[in-house]
């Protein structure tokens, strides 16, 4: 049976049917659980306990439990990014702007999840502190996708209902699809970067996983400290695409089963659905064939860190950064020149479409032991990070948003199906991710 959503939770508050003690506890139980093993690196029931009680219900977030991504800052505690490399750093004087948001409209801080090493990774393994375990398979310990493995499960769980990370090639789609929970990747500039740990200064993306799309346009509104326009534009309003090339390669047959009922149902719903061919995501190969963003802007930022504690990083992670040494001051800013001119293309090719619909990842979640840490599983490894990575890392090029929600039957492995377009579309995005939530929702309870 699905966990309550935060609004549902609210509605109880109201009712005077739950607590925010009463569901700090609830969370600390999830926190402390088999499901939950290795999934935070640090937590303070403790100290929220009090900030539960004197919470106002009123309030956005009314005093319910969040977790947060070990990339931002916390007073007192030291932000690692899942690294040993940065345990002995000074702990942080103030809090990251996004937790700061989250906390002002009565979230609880519950804990600092775990994460992919320095958030550079799509598998959501990490060798320093565990693997989180995906929830949705009982037998086959299978990965919960990175970078915000432990943001993911936590909401998943019943940890936390709000989850806060970051989304740099996917990092919060990802996890979110192979969880079957909801995640929201704004358009960059809406959320504040400040108080965060980078990987690209570029592509980084403050955003946030939740249990239901309503959640997310919430947790959107209070980091990105606006307010969603809202319509009731019915399905049968919307102008939507399926680009057909690369997003469609490779997919396993559960996502292929899921997908293609998720386009029939919106089609009999009245969604207007094109095929789309948009070949020039296959240009991409092209534009970083000299590297992309995340390593050089990475490689900048841990020069230093590297010569100084460079035997202690993930060596995966180490390798993929120390690729942005070889970038050159001109192939940085082609590739930015580059990137400029592809994403007016791209957005000429969506003209007259409301969003375009792919799956966020082609395949179900893969069993851990695939891709665990180990020299003789490094192939599959970075093979699995590449194809987990390539549809939603195309929004990221693009400076757009996109939304994945579950989009599987009972019976299978949780899917996500994403909607994406480019920059500012946002209210739009969440608006059809609504609809396309609660044809779902109902299809599923009337079979």
């Amino acid at each position: 049976m699905p966990l309550p959503d935060l609004h549902s939770t609210r509605e109880r508050l109201r009712q005077g049917h739950t607590s925010a003690p009463d569901e700090l506890r609830g969370a600390e139980a999830a926190a402390h659980s088999g499901a939950a093993t290795h999934v935070f690196l640090k937590t303070r029931f403790d100290a929220a306990a009090p900030e539960a009680a004197r919470a106002r219900p009123e309030s956005p977030l009314a005093g319910l439990p969040v977790s947060i991504k070990d990339l931002f800052d916390f007073p007192g505690d030291v932000t690692t990014a899942g690294s040993l490399a940065l345990v002995h750093a000074e702990p942080a004087r103030t809090e990251a702007a996004a937790v700061a948001r989250l906390r002002a409209a009565g979230g609880v801080v519950v804990g600092r999840t775990n994460m992919s090493e320095f958030a550079f990774s799509g598998v959501g393994v990490n060798p320093h502190y565990g693997t989180p375990p995906n929830p949705c398979d009982a037998k086959t310990p299978r990965i919960p996708g990175g970078s915000t493995s432990g943001g993911a499960v936590s909401v998943a769980t019943g940890a936390a209902f709000v989850g806060l990370g970051s989304d740099t090639g996917g990092s919060i789609r990802i996890p979110a699809a192979l969880c079957g929970i909801v995640g929201f990747k704004n358009t960059a500039r809406l959320t504040p970067l400040e108080g965060a740990y980078p990987l690209s200064s570029t592509l980084d993306t403050v955003c946030a996983m939740t249990r239901s799309v309503r959640d997310a346009v919430l947790a959107h509104e209070v980091i990105a400290a606006r307010q969603v326009a809202r319509t009731d534009t019915p399905l049968a309003g919307y102008r939507l695409a399926v680009a057909t090339t690369q997003m469609l390669d490779g997919v396993d047959a559960t996502v292929a089963r899921a997908f293609e009922r998720t386009l029939r149902r919106l089609r009999d719903a009245g969604a207007r659905i094109d095929e789309i061919r948009l070949w020039q995501i296959q240009d991409l190969g092209s534009i970083q064939s000299t590297g992309g963003f995340a390593a050089a802007e990475s490689y900048a930022w841990h020069r230093q860190l590297l010569a100084q504690e460079g035997s202690r990083y993930d060596p995966r992670v180490r390798l993929r950064i120390e690729r942005g040494a070889a970038m050159k001051a001109y192939e940085y800013i082609e590739l930015q020149r580059a990137r400029n001119a592809w994403v007016r293309d791209v957005g000429q090719a969506l003209a007259g479409f409301d969003a375009v619909l792919s799956p966020t990842v082609p395949v179900v979640a893969p069993p851990v032991a695939d891709v665990a840490p180990g020299s003789e599983r490094d192939e599959a490894f970075f093979r699995t990070n590449a194809l987990l990575l390539r549809n939603p890392s195309v929004v990221n090029m693009l400076d757009g948003c996109a939304i994945s929600l579950p989009c599987q039957a009972p019976d299978e492995l949780p899917v996500g199906l994403m909607a994406w377009h480019g920059a500012l579309h946002d209210d739009t995005i969440l608006n059809l991710a609504l609809q396309i939530e609660n044809l779902l929702t109902t299809t599923t309870k009337t079979n």
